[in-house]
């Protein structure tokens, strides 16, 4: 019942980080400047760094079957460095 509990809170923290990430990507998209735009970058690169957090305490936890999430802890991962790496680039060319 304890696990259930556990791995029904950790999905709802990873729908919610991970939907935000895509929310928060469009409104970077509508940014009104690029200070506007790399603010709203740096919280989407938070938003799929938490969803990456969240990913990992799932596999500690042994919650879920590490093979199944693993792949989704890559391209968030990936997902976080692209953003990342657009901040650099948006101020940079500031």
């Amino acid at each position: 019942m304890e696990q259930d509990l556990a791995s029904q809170t950790i999905a709802k923290q990873i729908i919610r980080s991970g939907t935000s990430v895509s929310a928060n990507y469009r409104a970077a998209c509508l940014a009104k400047s690029r200070k506007d735009f790399i603010n709203k970058l740096r919280i989407t690169a938070e938003e799929s760094d938490e969803t990456t957090h969240w990913i990992e305490l799932l596999i500690d936890s042994e919650l879920f079957p590490s093979q199944k999430l693993l792949p989704l802890k890559q391209e968030s991962e990936e997902l976080t460095r692209i953003f990342l790496s657009s901040i650099k680039t948006a101020h940079d060319n500031s």
